[in-house]
């Protein structure tokens, strides 16, 4: 059992999966397809593409307004479940060809990568498996077309950092549903673009669970294969190893040792937080954007827990996004900016010291000189070298001795923790009470 907990303590990421944790962890999502022009969230694979004009598309303008919310990177849906097609695809007319947006010429995944470029954000896109509209769904010779589709992506549009596969599978127009290539999809992606991150639900970087900007209390990216098969197997088989068959990303237990012991061996994958800034995914004129507080609340508990965080932004038909929309990101990202822009801790983090030799619960001493209000403990693994702990206090120093203020359980690449009302100290402690194995810090900050 030890060998096996010290084996889990030293799962480590990719490359792309720590660059995507620790550089670009905060990204938006574009939904944009026939749906904006319909009213609906899913469409039926059967509208007329004429309808698709966005005749004041501002790619700079939706650039503008996710830079100011602080984010890195933009996805698009390059193809929704309706199979319209926001580029110049050699391989159907059921997309740009047949809008009237620059008389048919018109490349929406073109204008918004260029776009990003300019603007130093990432580019991305989703490529949906589910098709609707193609007569070939259902069939051999759809995988053929679909990799043939995924391929002009990968290949005309400079630099991916992001593809995003969901696991919907419905009929086709046909009656049909499609047994889906997903490791041809990988294939091609890695040749391609090989420093770009796939989230899917088998991983390597898996949903969460939900679509509502929930996260779990203890979020482990050092998960089960059963569960994220795509990921590469880096421990013996556990203690108790049995079967796991029955697990989804839905459910609320991943990756806690109960849960691991049982696991034919582990795999490090992290969760990505998806929400859309209103409650649909396109873009309804009757709707209102989430209030601030729910949208940095979201941003603490993802970003701040141990996930990255892709916020939705849904244009408007005639192709801006609505100024409520622009609003409520300028706000998200000054929000951010003065929670964390002076850091109390700096200079001021003392040595780890194992707790009375413990080999793997350990403290951190932060003599911050005076009293301080604290809202924001920040706490963040060397991620890069594996996610170690189980639980942790944030204590501080009153009446001559240390104060349990808060209890978490896991931190990895980036654990927030929130004190709404300040909590006033001079001096705080990291007392971590239970590991995998000796945590290594990689910062904590204090804000």
């Amino acid at each position: 059992m030890k060998d096996f907990i010290k084996q889990a303590a030293h799962v480590k990421p990719s490359a792309n999966q720590l660059r995507l944790l620790t550089e670009t962890p905060f990204y938006a999502f574009v939904h944009f397809s026939p749906n904006t022009y319909t009213n609906l969230e899913w469409g039926t694979g059967d509208e007329d593409p004429s309808i698709f004009n966005p005749v004041d598309l501002d790619c700079d303008g939706w650039c503008k307004a996710i830079k100011s919310a602080g984010m890195k990177g933009v996805v698009i849906t390059a193809k929704h479940h309706d199979g319209f097609c926001l580029w110049q695809t050699k391989y159907t007319d059921h997309s740009m060809k047949k809008s009237p947006y620059r008389n048919g010429k018109g490349d929406i995944v073109k204008e918004l990568s260029e776009a990003c470029r300019r603007h130093g954000l990432k580019f991305g896109f989703y490529l949906s498996p589910w098709d609707r509209h193609s007569e070939l769904y259902g069939t051999d010779e759809y995988n053929v077309y679909y990799k043939a589709q995924l391929t002009e992506l990968l290949t005309n549009y400079g630099e991916i950092f992001h593809v995003w596969f969901d696991g919907a599978c419905g009929e086709g127009p046909n009656g049909k549903k499609q047994v889906y290539d997903f490791d041809g999809y990988f294939e091609l992606i890695h040749k391609y673009q090989p420093n770009a991150t796939v989230f899917n639900d088998r991983g390597p970087v898996r949903w969460c669970g939900n679509e509502d900007g929930s996260s779990r209390y203890a979020e482990w990216a050092v998960v089960p294969s059963e569960l994220c098969p795509n990921c590469e197997i880096q421990t013996e088989p556990g203690p108790f190893a049995g079967d796991l068959s029955y697990m989804y990303n839905m459910d609320e237990n991943i990756g806690s040792l109960s849960n691991i012991i049982y696991s034919r061996g582990l795999v490090f994958a992290p969760s990505e937080v998806d929400m859309s800034i209103r409650p649909g995914w396109f873009y309804h004129e009757n709707e209102e954007p989430y209030s601030l507080d729910r949208l940095f609340d979201t941003y603490l508990r993802s970003v701040g827990g141990n996930t990255t965080f892709i916020l939705n932004i849904p244009p408007k038909p005639d192709g801006t996004f609505d100024e409520k929309d622009v609003v409520r990101l300028k706000e998200l990202g000054e929000k951010i900016r003065e929670s964390f822009s002076v850091n109390l801790a700096e200079g001021k983090v003392g040595k780890m010291e194992p707790y009375k030799n413990s080999d793997t619960q350990c403290t951190v001493e932060i003599d911050l000189k005076k009293e301080e209000t604290i809202h924001f403990v920040e706490i963040s693994e060397d991620i890069a070298r594996g996610q170690r702990i189980e639980n942790f206090f944030v204590q501080r120093y009153k009446d001559n001795r240390w104060e349990n203020c808060f209890e978490g359980t896991t931190v990895g690449a980036r654990k927030i923790v929130r004190f709404d009302e300040g909590l006033i100290a001079d001096r705080l402690r990291i007392f971590v009470t239970a590991a995998r194995d000796m945590p290594e810090f990689k910062r904590i900050a204090i804000y």
